[in-house]
């Protein structure tokens, strides 16, 4: 059993009842599943209990899931910019967190020219999707929202993120980052709807 998703869902709950509740019976019940979560977490990931509390407490308000962005860029041929990230050594769209006042958008413009040194502007939403805790792909859940977008300036180069830049059939890559063959896949489909004059 992966007990991360479970764990994900009692320390949301736990923060976010710390955070709207004002009764003292209650604090203590949310405290209590708070310290459950982070010694359970402890064990799950290798961790200190009060290094997770300490990770825990970094975020503030209401506990959301994380919220990234992802760029789809093709070739006139259709294949797909992708980029070899330097911390696992596979393959991803160019991607990243979106950042305090800043939209899902900006951050796709902003991630593809760190990573590739290409300047995208989107010109298209491809889909919403929802990655839910799990032992493969970590113990929060994330949005990740994609883009279709066109390439308006810059040279491609790597950077400290990626280790490779390049255009690749989707076909040709094994080694997907966690879900990014399916987001790949996707965006492809939208991309062929969309027809030359579309793009």
């Amino acid at each position: 059993m992966d007990i991360l998703p479970l764990l994900d869902e009692i320390q949301t709950i736990a923060r976010n009842g710390l955070n709207f509740t004002t009764g003292a019976y209650d604090r203590e019940r949310y405290e209590r599943l708070l310290e459950l979560a982070g010694l359970y977490y402890g064990q799950a990931l290798d961790l200190p209990p009060p290094e997770v509390r300490r990770r825990l407490g970094m975020e503030l308000g209401y506990i959301t899931p994380k919220v990234g962005a992802d760029a789809a860029i093709f070739d006139g041929d259709g294949r797909m910019l992708l980029v070899r990230r330097s911390d696992d050594g596979r393959w991803c769209l160019p991607c990243g967190w979106v950042e305090p006042n800043e939209s899902p958008a900006e951050a796709a413009v902003r991630e593809t020219r760190e990573e590739t040194g290409l300047v995208v502007r989107t010109t298209r939403l491809v889909d919403v999707f929802t990655r839910k805790a799990n032992r493969g792909f970590g113990p929060h859940s994330v949005v990740a929202i994609v883009y279709l977008c066109d390439v308006v300036g810059g040279t491609i180069r790597p950077s400290h993120e990626a280790t490779e830049v390049r255009y690749r059939r989707i076909a040709d890559v094994n080694e997907w980052h966690e879900r990014h063959r399916e987001y790949a896949e996707a965006a492809y489909a939208v991309w062929r709807a969309a027809g030359p004059k579309d793009r």
